[in-house]
């Protein structure tokens, strides 16, 4: 079977895989999911990559693991991006995979979250990459365990929402409203 046109979700690198191989993306293969525990909860995470080194990828608002190898922008992304090096991902408590809590998370419990994955893989120190919402607790986990973080990226995340007198860039509290 030929591609001859790519679907409107579908990336150049996808389409052009996808056309030279005459098949779908079945050789990107989802992680096992496994589960660490964090307080009353159970945090979804996947492993995958060999690499020399272990990035924690925490992410935004929203995250599903096992529909993430769905779309093919983000499979493909995620996959190579596991070719450099082991790439550790996780479902934040109440979104995907993970457990639903019974109360609202707080940001140290969800900040503790990478904490457990971490632990549960058996992870001393990794680099910690925050993405949008996430990147605040990959901020607050280097403040809180220094001596596990070898290095933070932090992608699309801000400071706070609501602007303030130290913190004169956000929106006011009309405007958000």
């Amino acid at each position: 079977m030929r591609f001859t046109k790519p679907c409107v979700a579908m990336s150049t690198r996808a389409f052009q895989v996808c056309q030279r191989t005459g098949r779908a993306l079945s050789w990107l293969r989802a992680a096992e999911n496994k589960y660490a525990r964090s307080d009353d909860v159970r945090i979804a995470y996947q492993v995958s990559g060999d690499g020399p080194f272990d990035v924690v990828w925490a992410p935004g608002t929203i995250s599903h693991l096992d529909l993430d190898w769905e779309i093919p922008q983000r499979a493909l992304f995620f996959e190579r991006f596991s070719t450099f090096c082991r790439l550790i991902r996780f479902d934040k408590r109440g979104t995907g995979l993970s457990d639903r809590p019974v109360k609202m998370a707080t940001l140290e419990e969800r900040t503790d979250d990478i904490r457990a994955v971490m632990d549960d893989i058996g992870i001393e120190s990794a680099n910690i990459f925050g993405v949008s919402e996430g990147g605040s607790m990959a901020c607050l986990f280097a403040a809180t365990y220094p001596q596990r973080v070898n290095s933070l990226l932090v992608w699309g995340a801000q400071a706070r929402w609501i602007a303030s007198p130290d913190h004169p860039w956000g929106q006011t509290q009309e405007e958000h409203d």
